[in-house]
Formats: C-alpha cells, structure tokens, sequence
C-alpha cells in the first residue's frame, strides 16, 4: 500500500511533547515495517521544516532530515496543480483549510493514494482514509 504522509503526521513523529506522539510513532513504525511505501509533496516538507524550526528548533529540522525524509517519495508539484489547488483552496473559502492541504488532495488524487498518515480531519472530510484509523 501506497500511502500520502502530511506535516500533521510528521511534525506528530518528531516533537516528544505532541500529545499524538505515541500515536505517531507506534503508527510510523508498523506502516514501515508492513513496507508500505509513503508519498508527500515538497509542500509538506517546506511546510514541515518551517514549522519544526520555529517550535523546536534545528535539531528537529536535522532528524526530520536524516531520519524521516530519506524514507519518503516525494511528489514535485507542478504548475497545474498547484493551479487546481489554489482554485480548490479559494472556491473552498474556508479559513482552516490551507493551500497546503489544497496542494495535498489534488496531489493525492493524481497519483491515486487514498490512505494518509496524518492527524488533520481534512483529509477525512476530503474523502481520503487517514491513519491511523
């Protein structure tokens, strides 16, 4: 199986103090051991990166990259559908959904993943199965 891995997941794995911490680990792991294979967008990363900066710092950053993301296939968005996102992100007008996420489900849908590793409801209201379940 074939799976889609959001910043909500990753940044879940990577700070001990998130209360999904656990979660996330215990779930990273089996998808893991099961040799499933996990997809993301280079948004996700950006985003992830920025956000495991500006609350834990570079340690974080430097474990999110040689721990996490050598495992991960990422998608490279390109210019049409980053275009149906942010037609998606601006139709949507919903102040909680961000372009990311936008960015994610269009990504998602083109490259046929219908499971996320992810802790963002979005996802689920999108139609896609997340987990951990």
């Amino acid at each position: 199986m074939n799976f889609f891995v959001d910043s909500s997941a990753l940044y879940a794995v990577l700070d001990g103090n998130d209360v999904r911490h656990s979660d996330a680990v215990a779930a990273w792991a089996e998808l893991l051991r099961a040799a499933h294979e996990p997809f993301t967008t280079n948004y996700v990363l950006v985003e992830t990166v920025a956000l495991a900066q500006t609350r834990m710092g570079m340690d974080a950053v430097n474990t999110l990259c040689s721990d996490l993301l050598p495992v991960i296939r990422t998608i490279w968005v390109d210019e049409a559908t980053h275009r149906s996102a942010v037609h998606a992100h601006l139709v949507s007008a919903r102040r909680r959904l961000s372009l990311v996420d936008c960015v994610s489900f269009e990504a998602m849908r083109r490259a046929s993943l219908r499971d996320t590793f992810c802790f963002d409801p979005h996802f689920a209201e999108q139609g896609f199965r997340t987990l951990p379940v």
